[in-house]
Parts: C-alpha cells; sequence; structure tokens
C-alpha cells in the first residue's frame, strides 16, 4: 500500500512539473509586413509583430541577430508593436523573424519573414507563348530575359506574389504552366536576382487571358480596356499606408509639436531682444535730456559763487 502511494506521490509530482513546463513555452508571435514583401531601393516599410496582452518587450532579429526591441506603448494594441525601416537597403533586406516576452521567459520566434530589395538591377523583358489569350486547357510558357547575366529568375502573379517560382539560368528562362484555368488568368511580372533578396526591376507586366472555350470572350477585354498597374503605384500605396498608420500621425504630431515648440522660443528670444534694445534705447534717450540740464545747474551754481 506504501509503495502504491508513493508511487502515485511521484507521478503527481511529474504531472504537475510537466503542466507547469507546458504553461511556460509561449506562442510563436505572428509577423507580416505593409505595404509588400518587395520593398524598391530606399523605400520604407512597416514590420508588424503580434504576441499577447500580457507581453512587455518586443525583439526584432534580422539573419538571426537582434535588429531592433521595443515595448509596446499603446493600451488598447498591447498585444501588437510596429517596426518601422525608414529606407530599404541591401544591409535591411533578408529574413526577419520577432520574439516577445513575458516577464522572463521569451517566445518561440515566429515565422520567417523574407524582405525583397528590387532595382538593384536592368529591367528584363517578359513574354508569354503561344499568346496572352488562350483557350482551357491549353499551356503556355512564359520567357523572362535579362540581358545582364544573372543566376535566377523570380515570376510573380498578381495576389499570389507571396509564393514566387523561381528557376536558374544565366540571361533567359522559361516558365512553362499548364493545361490552364481560369485559376491562371491575371497579371504577371519577372525578376533577376544574384540573391535570394536582393531582385532587379520589374518586368513589364504581361495580362493572361484564358477562357472557357472558342466562343467565350467573356475574359477577353476591350481596345480601351486599361489594367491597374500595382508596382507603379507603389508609392502612392506606400504613402497611404504610412498615413492611415497611427504611428506615423503620433510621430507626425510629435513633430510637429516639436517645431512649434521651437518657433514659440524663438518668437520669445525676439521679444526679449526686441524689449531690451528699447529699454536702453529709452535709458539713453534719458540720459541724453539730463545732461543738458545738470550743465545749466552746474553754470548758475558758478555764477552765483562768483558774485
Amino acid at each position: 500500500m506504501t509503495s502504491t502511494l508513493t508511487a502515485l506521490l511521484f507521478l503527481g509530482l511529474y504531472l504537475s512539473q510537466t503542466t507547469s513546463t507546458q504553461k511556460q513555452i509561449l506562442s510563436k508571435p505572428i509577423i507580416w509586413v505593409k505595404p509588400n514583401f518587395m520593398i524598391p531601393k530606399g523605400m520604407p516599410v512597416l514590420i508588424w509583430c503580434q504576441g499577447t496582452p500580457e507581453a512587455i518587450e518586443y525583439q526584432l532579429h534580422l539573419e538571426g541577430h537582434l535588429y531592433a526591441q521595443q515595448s509596446p506603448k499603446q493600451l488598447e494594441r498591447r498585444n501588437t508593436v510596429m517596426f518601422r525601416i525608414p529606407k530599404m537597403t541591401l544591409l535591411t533586406a533578408g529574413r526577419y523573424r520577432c520574439f516577445y516576452r513575458i516577464k522572463e521567459l521569451w517566445s518561440k520566434p515566429s515565422d520567417p519573414l523574407d524582405l525583397v530589395l528590387t532595382g538593384m538591377y536592368d529591367t528584363p523583358t517578359l513574354s508569354v507563348h503561344p499568346g496572352n489569350k488562350v483557350i482551357s486547357g491549353k499551356n503556355v510558357t512564359f520567357s523572362c530575359r535579362l540581358d545582364t547575366a544573372t543566376n535566377k529568375f523570380f515570376l510573380l502573379k498578381e495576389g499570389q506574389s507571396s509564393h514566387p517560382q523561381h528557376r536558374y539560368g544565366n540571361i533567359q528562362v522559361e516558365f512553362p504552366i499548364g493545361p490552364v484555368t481560369t485559376a491562371h488568368r491575371g497579371t504577371y511580372r519577372c525578376f533577376g536576382s544574384y540573391n535570394n533578396h536582393a531582385w532587379s526591376f520589374p518586368s513589364k507586366p504581361v495580362k493572361l487571358l484564358v477562357t472557357e472555350g472558342v466562343g467565350d470572350t467573356s475574359l477577353v477585354p476591350t481596345e480601351h480596356t486599361s489594367f491597374s498597374e500595382p508596382w507603379d503605384t507603389y508609392l502612392l500605396a506606400t504613402e497611404a499606408e504610412f498615413q492611415q498608420d497611427p504611428a506615423f500621425w503620433d510621430h507626425t504630431a510629435h513633430n510637429i509639436l516639436q517645431i512649434g515648440l521651437a518657433f514659440l522660443a524663438l518668437v520669445a528670444l525676439m521679444c526679449l531682444l526686441v524689449d531690451y534694445w528699447l529699454c536702453r534705447k529709452r535709458i539713453q534717450e534719458q540720459a541724453n535730456r539730463a545732461s543738458p540740464q545738470k550743465c545749466r545747474r552746474r553754470f548758475r551754481t558758478q555764477r552765483t559763487l562768483d558774485k
């Protein structure tokens, strides 16, 4: 009986320690980027990390090394922080992960976030064969060419650019696709690269149109149809993202407040200098008026003494 109780006691202690250890393992945070994981050279980018409301500190790591850290500031958003990269360069391109801390315990790392710097090389050309208007069930081949020798090419479809296709090649590669369906229709671009995180300028967009049959032209554009150019409007999108972000307004308001205080201090200093100058001028004028009167009084006193 005693041995049974002892065994149960050790089992209870073991389960208690196991449960306590499991509770101390913090879930991994969520990481994402705005407005896009592809950032033109010199443009800003926002990286978000979401943990739990109990988190007191967040860290952002780039290629396994600490890049930035901060604590949540807004009570209503204590489970989320934002890291801002002012200008995208070769040094800021790469794989990011974030962590959060509760007391002395750090969370697991987030899933990796790859930020790609674009605009580093020449512009490739993209074409599709046999043409950009095909019937469902046919095969097509995208051909990407970059006269400046590279070693890797990427093909991206608008709206699904988080998982680009890639192939190795020096000047030109082909991306066979098919049999195609209406799910393949959309806008495509390609990039050349020497580095997974440093790409060329994007090619001009190529629109792939897929119809269900020979007589179906519902997906074929008319002569005046124009397609959006998400890459060409990147600057506008980035500006809108920053202007809508609370941190942008907090930073802007802080700068405006500092400029306003500096201006008020300058005005106050100018007022003091003007007041000091006017005061000195009045004193000087009073002194000038008082000097002849003193001379006259001395002259009269001297004449009285002579008499």
